[in-house]
């Protein structure tokens, strides 16, 4: 088998023996699957472009404390997040769907929230 000295690096890993499948470009070291037009830098571009902001709009950064705006119930129990609770030191993830806040709540314990039901104290 030869390697395609044409085909970019992978996206994740910058391996350089990426190989087609298909309309994919595949990476055998991480298992990375990627489209054919997209290039690497391209896919950093977005990554770095994503910024995560609150439901007003302003930029959320890991380390945060921010305020829930709702009343949230928690899924499985009968437990309520109160509006106004505060959190502090959240991280920002790729969670479930749009779940993109990992924090921990005092009492409650670790979950995600949605970056749509906070606000940047």
């Amino acid at each position: 088998m030869e390697v395609n000295e044409t085909l970019p690096p992978c996206p994740a890993c910058a391996s350089d023996l990426t190989y087609e499948m298909g309309t994919l470009l595949v990476c055998p070291m991480c298992g990375e699957e990627w489209t054919a037009s997209s290039d690497s830098a391209e896919a950093v571009d977005q990554d770095a472009e994503q910024v995560i902001t609150d439901a007003f709009g302003t930029p959320l950064a890991d380390g945060d404390t921010v305020s829930v705006l709702k009343s949230l119930k928690i899924k499985g129990s009968s437990t309520v997040v109160k509006v106004g609770t505060k959190v502090r030191g959240i991280r920002l993830v790729n969670g479930v769907g749009d779940h993109d806040i990992e924090c921990r709540i005092d009492g409650i314990g670790s979950m995600q929230l949605k970056s749509s039901v906070v606000k940047k104290v």
